[in-house]
């Protein structure tokens, strides 16, 4: 499958669901709370429907977060799907810190071969497609490219991307870690890192941009212990891995896979590679 075209058309589907979440960020929204008991805004659904519409041109199934989540029985033959969180962070956009993202991800026989992360607050692109590398725009890029080409120019993204990871892994082992979902699990982890390495740094942010710090070489490590779904993971465990990192599955110890029958995760550890 040629990854070029469908990496355009998901980069172009990120940036404009961006725009979409900013134009309601600033407003005052209402907050809804679904059946399990997380917060879904206008943002989230206009995204959501954005995001669809702009994939829909493949004829590949969309599973998205704020819209149908097909049945097992009608996923398990799909040899490609779609994966996206329209609003990933919804508490950190509630909380407006701008710690939220777009995630987009392309599925291939339960691996993710194409990932977009797009931070719509502070304008970083992060994006991924298997054997192309793992590259991003930084914000002065994208907000000057948003300004000069608009969005519908996914080309100008792609030649002002930067090839991932962009440094040297920190001197100090650096873990990053949730800000809103903490657990026992992962501060007894970072105990463990603290008695096994000299010096043990942690620093915490929300959505998906945990994936990202860990490709570009921030982070050696972003460990997750409790409820994520797949358009949770599936694009940033594209990036990492393209970065030359890894996302373990726990409960497997191999690299996660997608399109499962069960969407929600097991606990996993992603991991930066060697630099």
């Amino acid at each position: 499958m040629d990854l070029q075209e469908p990496l355009k058309l998901a980069i172009t589907a990120a940036l404009r669901a961006g725009k979409e979440i900013l134009e309601i960020y600033d407003t005052d929204f209402t907050v809804e709370i679904k059946s399990d008991d997380t917060p879904v805004t206008a943002a989230d659904k206009a995204a959501s429907n954005s995001i669809i519409k702009d994939l829909s041109v493949t004829a590949i199934p969309v599973l998205s977060e704020e819209d149908e989540h097909f049945t097992f029985e009608k996923r398990k033959d799909w040899k490609h799907l779609w994966i996206i969180d329209p609003l990933d962070g919804t508490k950190e956009f509630v909380k407006r810190n701008g710690e939220f993202t777009v995630n987009i991800a392309l599925v291939e026989d339960h691996e993710p071969i194409i990932g977009v992360i797009y931070s719509p607050v502070f304008r970083h692109l992060y994006f991924a497609a298997k054997g192309l590398g793992s590259f991003k725009v930084n914000a002065h890029d994208v907000i000057s490219l948003l300004n000069s080409k608009g969005m519908n120019d996914p080309d100008s993204f792609i030649k002002q991307a930067a090839k991932l990871p962009l440094s040297k892994l920190p001197e100090a082992y650096t873990i990053v870690a949730s800000r809103s979902h903490l657990s026992k699990e992962v501060n007894e982890r970072i105990s463990k890192a603290k008695l096994s390495h000299k010096e043990c740094n942690i620093t915490n942010t929300g959505s998906s941009i945990k994936f990202c710090w860990v490709a570009e070489g921030l982070a050696h490590e972003y460990p997750r212990f409790g409820t994520t779904m797949e358009w949770d993971t599936a694009a940033g465990q594209c990036i990492i891995q393209e970065a030359g990192g890894e996302v373990i599955d726990f409960a497997t110890g191999l690299s996660m896979k997608y399109n499962r029958e069960n969407l929600k995760n097991n606990n996993f550890v992603a991991l930066a590679g060697i630099n």
